[in-house]
């Protein structure tokens, strides 16, 4: 609140901006507190509405009302299918207090077709609201509009999908139909969109992929009934995106900062000797809290290998003192994640039981996506890495196909574009 108030400055419609941000906080309190099926549906068609009215705050520019456009297109779709969703439940349940059918759903193992078509449906709802491709093209464009409504939406908004799933964990942790169908969209969208975060260059543009990516593997989590381990995402993600946006400014002194450190390539024995450290220091937390996931545990791996590697690959005089260094950063992340999950299991245990070839499966995707990412990093120069880079890049032309299709479902006339000297008038009325 108080960085929308200086970020917007002088701006006249400053106002509106104010009211409808506050519209938007009170209908996503209102939604978390709802226990409820037509209160929680209700405050979730409210924060689209409201949302919708901040990304159009500068109403003049098309490529904002194209976002926004699609974004309406999105959000009545989420919200048309999470009143089926509700209404499948409150039929086999008759009862909408959404506390009492979760304790009816806690005591069962087995799911009725209509319980079934509900958490598929639920499934669907968080896909929408995570903005998972191809349906992602409106979060990526939305950057059009000002940086306290990207981190309002990266940072929190677009945490819903998840938090519906996290509510109604029991209800998903008993579908396996749901489960494999949220597993199977959100596993390769996540593998997408991190590789496509990776060619591009804008500081924005590159957190709203990281966000589709983020969505996508806290959604992974969730759909291999990692409970706690989604939660702890959640939280680090919303942290992490609203601090990220609100110090976007900061991102040329970063640059800057980069450039005149000396550029080092990691060779084959760099990167082996981090894997190592991060190895030791995985199998020690192993030791403390054991996985119950392959993927999870090799994300982990991954992480602490990237972390340790700057310091791994840099040959001069303090170099070891660099991966002391970088190996309590990353023990000290470790002990945060076990003290995070330790306490979280309080909230919402892992009451899903995980599919070992769901396990692998995700386990084998991440592991792709690491080779490839190293791949395009590296040897991006190669004649076929080149053509995937340039693709990747393009964002795989689905927004492309997802804009044609969604406008000739909704048909979207942009408003004309004003002149300099119409503008010009408008600031001096001002």
């Amino acid at each position: 609140w108080r960085y929308s108030a200086v970020a917007l400055a002088g701006e006249t419609d400053k106002p509106r901006f104010m009211r409808a941000l506050a519209a938007t906080i009170a209908a996503v309190v209102v939604t978390l507190l709802a226990n409820h099926l037509v209160l929680f549906w209700l405050g979730w068609i409210a924060i689209s509405l409201s949302l919708q009215q901040l990304l159009l705050f500068y109403p003049d520019r098309p490529r904002a009302q194209l976002a926004a456009h699609k974004k309406a297109l999105s959000a009545r779709l989420g919200e048309a299918l999470l009143a089926v969703a509700f209404t499948l439940l409150y039929l086999q349940f008759d009862s909408a207090n959404i506390q009492h059918i979760i304790q009816h759903l806690a005591g069962t193992t087995t799911a009725s077709p209509l319980v079934h078509g509900a958490a598929v449906l639920l499934a669907l709802v968080a896909l929408l609201k995570c903005a998972q491709l191809p349906l992602h093209g409106w979060l990526i464009q939305v950057v059009e509009a000002p940086t306290p409504v990207s981190a309002l939406l990266h940072a929190g908004i677009i945490n819903l999908g998840g938090i519906l799933l996290l509510l109604f964990a029991p209800l998903m942790a008993i579908s396996g139909i749901a489960s494999a169908l949220l597993l199977v969209a959100a596993l390769f969208s996540t593998v997408l969109a991190a590789l496509i975060m990776t060619t591009r260059v804008s500081i924005k543009v590159r957190l709203a992929w990281s966000t589709v990516a983020q969505m996508g593997l806290m959604l992974v989590e969730i759909a291999l009934g990692l409970y706690t381990l989604a939660l702890l995402h959640l939280l680090a993600h919303s942290c992490y995106k609203a601090y990220a946006f609100l110090h976007s400014g900061n991102a040329v002194n970063h640059y800057l900062a980069a450039q005149l450190a000396e550029p080092t390539e990691p060779t084959v024995s760099h990167w082996s000797a981090a894997a190592l450290l991060a190895a030791v220091l995985v199998g020690s937390t192993h030791l403390l809290l054991p996985f119950t996931s392959l993927a999870s545990s090799m994300l982990l791996m991954m992480a602490v290998t990237v972390v340790l590697l700057p310091s791994v690959g840099r040959n001069d005089n303090l170099r070891w003192l660099r991966v002391m260094l970088a190996l309590l950063y990353a023990a000290g992340l470790l002990a945060l994640y076990l003290a995070g999950k330790t306490l979280l299991v309080k909230v919402i245990p892992d009451t899903g039981s995980l599919s070992f070839t769901a396990d692998l499966f995700a386990s084998a995707m991440f592991a792709t996506l690491f080779i490839v990412a190293v791949l395009l990093r590296y040897h991006a120069s190669k004649p076929l890495l080149n053509r995937v880079f340039i693709w990747l890049n393009a964002g795989g032309y689905l927004d492309e196909w997802a804009t044609r299709i969604t406008l000739k479902i909704w048909p979207y006339n942009p408003p004309a574009a004003k002149t300099i000297a119409t503008l010009a008038k408008q600031e001096t009325q001002a």
